[in-house]
């Protein structure tokens, strides 16, 4: 984990997420307990909880009692809408901003995507 990044359960949360999303961690597949979390990452087992219950409040993940914690079907769904919602406002506003401070136009930004899409 990384303190730069951010809290560490966060961290954990994220992790979980991106697990959903690059689809290795399937809906209604098992999600890692906090105790293996912990153990991994080294982290005390209720930072790795705090994690895995932010993402059960927010409807990722639910917990089957004595069981463990699953993930939500439409979980992958819902965390794509909600992180495509946020590309603008985190990526593309402040590549915006710098290109008009440089200079670049719209044409020039997008031939750059270009390149960076299909580098020959």
């Amino acid at each position: 984990m990384n303190e730069a990044a951010g809290p560490i359960f966060r961290q954990v949360a994220e992790e979980i997420e991106n697990a959903i999303v690059d689809g290795s961690l399937a809906e209604e597949s098992q999600a890692p307990s906090s105790n293996e979390l912990a153990a991994f990452h080294r982290i005390n087992p209720a930072t790795a909880a705090k994690g895995l219950n932010q993402l059960v409040a927010d409807g990722v993940l639910y917990k089957r009692r004595g069981v463990g914690m699953f993930v939500a079907t439409g979980a992958r769904e819902q965390l794509l809408k909600r992180r495509r919602s946020e590309f603008a406002d985190q990526y593309v506003r402040p590549l915006m901003t710098e290109a008009r401070k440089l200079g670049i136009s719209t044409h020039e930004l997008s031939s750059m995507i270009d390149r960076w899409e299909d580098p020959r």
